[in-house]
C-alpha cells in the first residue's frame, strides 16, 4: 500500500488497514469496468459516497453510515469485478473479500456482521445507485436497469451526483466523509488520528 503497509490477502490484519489507502484505491477503481460516459472513470469511491448519503437519509447512527461508506472497501485491494464474473469466481473470491471486509470493520470499530435491517438498507441503497449509474452513465435502458437492479420506485437522484469526478478529488471527499463519521463514532480516536 502507498502508506507502507503490507496487507496479507489470505489473513489481513486490521492493523494494516488505513483509510487513506482505502480512499486512494477506491477512487482509482472504476465501476462498470470503466465502460461509462465522461472524461473520468466513475469510481467505487464516488459510488460509496452516494450509497452513504442514501443510507444517511433514513439512518442517523454513524456506525451504519460508516458501514455504508465502507460497504465496498475490500475493492481497494481486489478491484471491482462485475457481478456475473464474481459468480463465476465463486467461493475463493468471496472468501478473500469477506476476510478483507472483516479486517476493515475491525479496524474502524464496526461489527463484522451487520444487523439484517442495516445490511438490507445498505444493499437497497447500493442497488438504487447502481440503477442510476446504469441509466445515466453506463448506457442501459430503464427497463434493462430495472431487470438487474429493481425499479427506483419513484426515487430520483440528482444527475450531477453521477458526473464522474477526478480520482484525487473523490479520494479526498471520501477521506473527509470518513473523518466526519469517525468523529461522531470515535471522538477520542479521531482526535488522536488527526494529531499524528
Amino acid at each position: 500500500m502507498l502508506s507502507g503497509r503490507r496487507l496479507d490477502l489470505l489473513d489481513p490484519s486490521p492493523l494494516d488497514v488505513e483509510i487513506e489507502d482505502i480512499a486512494h484505491g477506491l477512487a482509482r477503481v472504476a465501476r462498470w469496468n470503466g465502460q461509462t460516459a465522461g472524461e473520468h472513470a466513475f469510481s467505487v469511491a464516488q459510488h460509496s459516497l452516494i450509497v452513504e448519503a442514501l443510507v444517511a437519509e433514513k439512518e442517523s447512527d454513524p456506525r451504519w453510515r460508516l458501514a455504508a461508506l465502507l460497504h465496498d472497501a475490500p475493492e481497494y485491494v481486489i478491484g471491482d469485478m462485475i457481478s456475473p464474473f464474481k459468480s463465476v469466481m465463486g467461493g475463493d473470491y468471496k472468501l478473500v473479500e469477506e476476510r478483507l471486509h472483516v479486517a476493515v470493520h475491525r479496524r474502524f470499530g464496526l461489527p463484522t456482521t451487520l444487523p439484517p435491517a442495516i445490511a438490507k438498507a445498505i444493499k437497497a441503497a447500493d442497488r438504487l445507485s447502481a440503477y442510476f449509474e446504469a441509466t445515466l452513465i453506463a448506457g442501459f435502458r430503464a427497463d434493462e436497469a430495472s431487470a438487474f437492479f429493481g425499479a427506483p420506485d419513484g426515487a430520483a437522484l440528482p444527475e450531477s451526483d453521477f458526473a464522474a469526478r477526478p480520482a484525487g478529488e473523490v479520494g479526498r471527499a471520501f477521506v473527509a466523509r470518513f473523518e466526519e463519521l469517525d468523529r461522531l463514532l470515535h471522538p477520542a480516536t479521531a482526535a488522536a488520528r488527526r494529531s499524528r
